[in-house]
């Protein structure tokens, strides 16, 4: 299936086009992904992402078929197996900024084939899910991409972390001030 998406960075569109191929500034902006490896056209790591009720993880690789400057054009191939399950997810992405009012307008055209549990979706499901991934990383590319002196420093970008066993909250078991319940659990901070 084709997704067509959009989306606008507040800097000139030769900056934007250094971010979008600079795979260690952006890879943070991508929801659920890790980057493993990146040899300067090769990308190993894995995605995590939600469609529907359920929860895929991919993992797999990602190679630059096409960085052209001067037309600022690029096109990657994906394609990566679930962890857990026999599906396999595939894709074409290419993303071509061009300028907008000031800024950069990123279109992003992505030819999909999923297989396994998610491939029960429908188009407008996956349309979805593409959407909001889209727009998040739209939303961190703009923040890192906003030029310093006009970005707030409460929202410069910053690596997350993922959530690990050293991280995760740990339950405890308590009473509860309802009476309609004896125990309850808690997250606690992590020591």
């Amino acid at each position: 299936m084709e997704l067509q998406n959009s989306f606008t960075v507040p800097v000139p569109v030769d900056e934007a086009w250094r971010a979008l191929i600079d795979i260690e500034r952006v890879s943070h902006c991508m929801p659920g992904a890790t980057v493993e490896e990146f040899d300067g056209d090769t990308i190993k790591g894995s995605v995590e992402v939600r469609v529907g009720p359920i929860t895929v993880t991919y993992r797999g690789t990602a190679t630059f078929l096409e960085r052209d400057d001067s037309a600022h054009r690029v096109v990657l191939s994906a394609r990566g197996n679930e962890v857990r399950g026999q599906g396999t997810a595939s894709a074409t992405v290419t993303g071509t900024p061009a300028d907008h009012d000031g800024g950069a307008t990123v279109a992003v055209t992505t030819d999909l084939t999923v297989t396994g549990r998610p491939a029960q979706f429908g188009r407008g499901v996956m349309a979805d899910v593409s959407n909001k991934l889209i727009g998040r990383f739209a939303d961190c590319l703009s923040q890192g991409c906003r030029p310093r002196k006009n970005r707030p420093r409460e929202h410069r970008p910053r690596l997350l972390l993922r959530p690990t066993v050293h991280n995760l909250p740990r339950p405890t078991a308590r009473r509860c001030a309802r009476p309609s319940r004896s125990i309850c659990c808690a997250p606690q901070p992590v020591r």
